[in-house]
């Protein structure tokens, strides 16, 4: 067998024309049929149900997923195991979308009285528009094509495509609709990044009690040391006896002190302390803890309570630990 370069790049760029064009096509049937969809679905007490058999179950399974992601619990239901047990998950509350090329698929059609004798509402993606799926549902999102993909014309490629796009313009019109927000798909994501980014507050991350460094301001430069040391963030607070922050001191002014040659023997932390520290509330994120601390170059940062007083510090290898960076 040999490989002709050239003939795959035609075919590539081929199946991407053609299957760009599917969904271009699509932009003159979004109309009252689609509106009407989006309507029906915020109306459900319930699931919303995906159903779609071979490749059309695939693109099911992924619309429900992607529903289920922007605030419409939504599941996956096979046609088959439907009308051998599994239709007893559908309930009259709920609603159906059922997808099928060309809206004749054997096991669909066997369900399809089934749910219309429960009430169970049904929106059609299909390429059929006469089919016996467009003729029992609803409402109907025409999802035809002018051809696939495969140069037989066989494999489902531009119609699959086209139902894809069908669910999430679908799943974007609904979770508008919805109100729902990057906070909210957060709280459906808590194990990857962006939830980790909106879910995570400085109060999670941040060092408190006997792990936060400060002193007050009459203590000794040597004693200073001694407590940036001894809780290995690189700096510590200095604050008065209601624990109010009046400044800080790093490692970095440590090195600028040393370069100008000051006999640090007789100083005390008020002497040497930078007296506007950065700052931020316990409540706020994680993640903007990390972008304070990206915009001003440091590596720390001394969180405050309700009350301005001094309740944490949060440093970078604390942010990198809970993954927020």
């Amino acid at each position: 067998m040999t490989h002709d370069a050239a003939q795959s790049i035609r075919l590539a760029l081929d199946t991407l024309e053609i299957e760009a064009q599917a969904i271009l096509d699509l932009k003159s049937r979004v109309n009252q049929s689609f509106t009407l969809a989006v309507e029906k679905v915020l109306a459900v007490k319930g699931r919303v149900v995906v159903m779609g058999m071979g490749k059309s179950g695939h693109i099911g399974r992924k619309i429900a997923a992607t529903l289920s992601s922007t605030g419409t619990p939504a599941m996956f239901v096979h046609p088959a195991e439907a009308s051998h047990g599994d239709l007893g998950m559908i309930k009259s509350i709920d609603l159906v979308i059922a997808i099928s090329n060309s809206g004749e698929s054997q096991e669909l059609n066997t369900v399809l009285p089934v749910l219309k004798r429960q009430g169970v509402p049904l929106i059609a993606i299909t390429g059929g528009a006469d089919s016996s799926l467009a003729l029992n549902a609803d409402v109907v999102l025409n999802s035809s094509v002018a051809k696939e993909a495969c140069p037989l014309n066989l494999a489902p490629t531009a119609s699959t495509t086209a139902q894809l796009a069908w669910g999430d313009a679908l799943a974007v019109a609904l979770l508008e609709a919805r109100g729902f927000k990057a906070e909210d798909f957060a709280r459906s994501h808590p194990g990857g990044a962006l939830g980790r980014k909106l879910l995570t507050h400085v109060s999670d991350v941040m060092r408190s009690g006997d792990a936060v460094p400060c002193v007050t301001p009459e203590v000794s430069f040597n004693e200073l040391m001694k407590q940036i040391s001894a809780k290995s963030v690189g700096a510590s607070a200095i604050v008065n006896s209601t624990n109010q922050v009046l400044g800080i001191f790093t490692d970095g002014d440590l090195r600028r002190l040393i370069e100008k040659g000051l006999d640090l023997r007789q100083v005390t932390a008020k002497d040497v302390m930078h007296t506007s520290p950065r700052t931020i509330r316990v409540s706020e994120l994680a993640a903007t803890a990390a972008e304070m601390m990206e915009t001003h170059s440091i590596t720390s940062l001394l969180v405050l309570d309700g009350d301005d007083k001094l309740c944490g510090i949060v440093h970078i290898s604390d942010l990198m630990r809970a993954k927020v960076i």
